[in-house]
């Protein structure tokens, strides 16, 4: 297909630079509340004929709903299954329990358990790999996901939001872990609970080749 070669033409690996990240802006970025519930696991959307083909997945982790309202975007532009990253216990809902326990994580590596089934990875060829910026990187569920997942021979877009640290080491990081995928140029968006400006949604699609 024209567009599944344009897709891979587009597809560059992402380094980014420290920056100094500060708890307000960027530990829980993910941070304004969702006027709807987050998506189901594994939603089928609509898809063409093409979108068929290169059998896009969609799976994120959203805290307050920022990242779900971008999941369902991208989904819904390229045709894609849409899945959902839980985890078994839930986060505090209180802001400084939040911060507290997700600077411990990501400080200590480690990965939450996560709610089954898991999509299946032999039926993809693409994924969309979406988490909000927590305190300068990218959230341990959405790490967990990525352990547990087959990368072998799969193209990985990571897509986060913020709440205006931007996209600081999120995309590095995210990089080191995914070992086998081809890892295609990441997105930070400014989070709000009716998702990423279209304009700047599009753009970046068209960049790497949807």
């Amino acid at each position: 297909m024209t567009k599944s070669k344009s897709f891979l033409a587009a597809v560059c690996l992402v380094g980014l630079l420290a920056c100094s990240p500060t708890p307000q802006a960027t530990a829980t970025s993910d941070d304004q509340q969702a006027s709807t519930p987050t998506a189901a696991q594994a939603q089928t959307n609509p898809v063409s004929e093409e979108s068929m083909q290169q059998k896009v997945l969609v799976a994120y982790f959203s805290y307050s709903g920022n990242t779900a309202a971008v999941a369902r975007q991208i989904a819904n532009k390229t045709g894609g299954d849409l899945y959902e990253i839980r985890t078994q216990a839930a986060y505090p809902a209180e802001y400084n329990q939040l911060l507290d326990q997700a600077k411990s994580e990501i400080r200590s590596g480690f990965h939450p358990l996560l709610q089954e089934p898991l999509p299946d990875s032999s039926k993809y060829d693409t994924v969309f790999i979406g988490s909000p910026n927590w305190w300068g990187t990218y959230a341990p569920a959405a790490g967990a996901f990525i352990a547990k997942y087959d990368w072998s021979g799969k193209t990985a877009v990571p897509f986060f939001t913020h709440g205006g640290g931007g996209m600081q080491n999120c995309a590095r990081d995210m990089q080191k872990q995914l070992m086998g995928a081809t890892v295609a140029q990441a997105a930070a968006f400014r989070g709000r609970a009716n998702g990423a400006k279209e304009v700047d949604l599009s753009e970046w699609l068209s960049k790497i080749g949807f």
